[in-house]
């Protein structure tokens, strides 16, 4: 082939290798020579073992050859972020308190990868127990700004050509602000549609997963891959899936409406990523409702914060009370002012997002999407944080589908993605509205 493999999205590997143009080892073996020269300065991985990786390469390419039933991800490469359980790897969750700690069984969504055929690559840097505190993960753009948390390394291996797809969570921004930062493709779908079981639970009621690629339609393809009920999951919800990858490739019989708020926060934007904003909805010119809602909407902010923190310090309190002196100084505040929140509380945190989730259902009756910034613009600086998640908090305490395009650059060139947001159980939809957008961006440019 005169193409890398490693430079291939998803879907255009997995062509090439049912066709028999390409073999999963040479995929693989081309990803593990481009992880050789960026790693050292980019530091996305956790766990690596190429052998292993190879092996199943090559297990996937026997079964080709010996014509048997292969999957939608067959022979492809897909990372994990560091807290989702493998039986034959260690998943030490960004924090020394777990160095070494191996699991006995997988994680729902690693037997569906399993099943789909996918090569499991290794284990993608976290931050610490996935929250707040920044691990060592550099942007593949620019090695002195950050890549986001808390998927960042899942982010930065798939922007850099590591592996076409990655696999992270999203409690508050954690898929589509890396994703933006690092300007790939990120997808989180509606909350219950990805089974949890195995992965670290930080907060039962928010934690939720998500994909990176290099398109959109690969993103959809992962997701669809690892969709499915879980009873063990109480977020889980029985019924069937949207087609999400289906979705990804169809063209809208309309032109879709989207609405755009004019939050408080706001404010926050930076210069380039506003009118970055304000070309995008000049090219859609009547197709946006700009819209100035309540205060309640933004006050959102303040409830998921409130419930993420008080269920992290329950679901971890064994964690926190018997390491507290391997716990970072960024997390212990936040654990500490977790901990005062009371029961009643709590409880009033949850019936409120309980009525964000019926108001969302409510609104979509009229849009097809809401447009939305991914992140305040371009990545920080290293060693400054991982960026304000607070523009996906609304649409994460609500569990709706998101998905984030690298669609603008900011002031130095990096990338800034553009965030649509979608009904809840409609991420076809959602997907299919998200292409409509691609295409006429790119029409408007030629």
């Amino acid at each position: 082939m005169k193409i890398k493999p490693h430079t291939l999205t998803a879907t255009e590997a997995g062509q090439f290798i049912a066709s028999g143009q390409l073999k999963s080892v040479q995929l693989v073996q081309s990803c593990l020579d481009q992880i050789t020269k960026t790693e050292g300065a980019i530091h996305a991985w956790a766990y690596l073992d190429p052998e292993a990786a190879l092996s199943q390469a090559a297990t996937c390419d026997a079964l080709r050859q010996k014509g048997l039933a292969t999957g939608p991800l067959h022979g492809i490469p897909v990372a994990l972020k560091d807290i989702i359980d493998t039986r034959d790897m260690p998943t030490e969750r960004g924090t020394p308190i777990f160095k070494g700690r191996q699991s006995e069984d997988d994680a729902r969504i690693v037997e569906y990868l399993r099943e789909a055929g996918a090569v499991i690559m290794g284990k993608t840097v976290t931050t610490e127990l996935a929250f707040v505190h920044a691990n060592e993960t550099r942007n593949p753009h620019n090695p002195e700004r950050s890549p986001g948390g808390s998927s960042s390394g899942s982010a930065a291996a798939v922007a850099a050509e590591h592996v076409p797809l990655a696999i992270g969570t999203q409690t508050n921004g954690s898929v589509i602000r890396p994703a933006s930062f690092c300007g790939t493709f990120g997808f989180k779908p509606t909350r219950g549609t990805l089974p949890r079981t195995g992965v670290l639970q930080t907060s039962q009621s928010l934690d939720q997963i998500g994909s990176f690629a290099r398109s959109l339609e690969d993103t959809a393809l992962l997701a669809d891959a690892i969709a499915g009920y879980d009873q063990r999951d109480p977020e889980s919800y029985s019924h069937a899936r949207p087609a999400m990858a289906k979705g990804s490739k169809q063209d809208a019989p309309l032109d879709p409406d989207f609405a755009w708020f004019n939050l408080p926060f706001y404010d926050r934007l930076s210069e380039a990523t506003s009118e970055g904003f304000e070309g995008v909805m000049e090219i859609m010119g009547d197709r946006v409702t700009r819209m100035d809602p309540a205060n309640q909407l933004s006050n959102l902010v303040a409830v998921q914060a409130r419930i993420h923190e008080y269920e992290i310090a329950l679901h971890l309190a064994e964690v926190f009370d018997g390491h507290w002196d391997q716990i970072s100084e960024t997390l212990k505040p936040i654990i500490t002012r977790a901990r005062k929140i009371s029961a009643a509380e709590y409880q009033d945190a949850l019936a409120v997002k309980a009525s964000a989730e019926a108001f969302f259902d409510d609104f979509f009756i009229e849009f097809d999407a809401i447009i939305a910034p991914a992140a305040a613009g371009e990545a920080p600086e290293f060693g400054n944080g991982t960026g304000d998640p607070i523009f996906c908090t609304l649409w994460t305490l609500a569990g709706l589908p998101c998905v984030t395009l690298p669609l603008l650059v900011g002031e130095t060139g990096l990338p800034i993605g553009v965030q649509l947001i979608g009904p809840a159980k409609k991420d076809d939809r959602l997907l299919r509205t998200a292409r409509w957008l691609q295409n006429h961006i790119a029409a408007a440019a030629a």
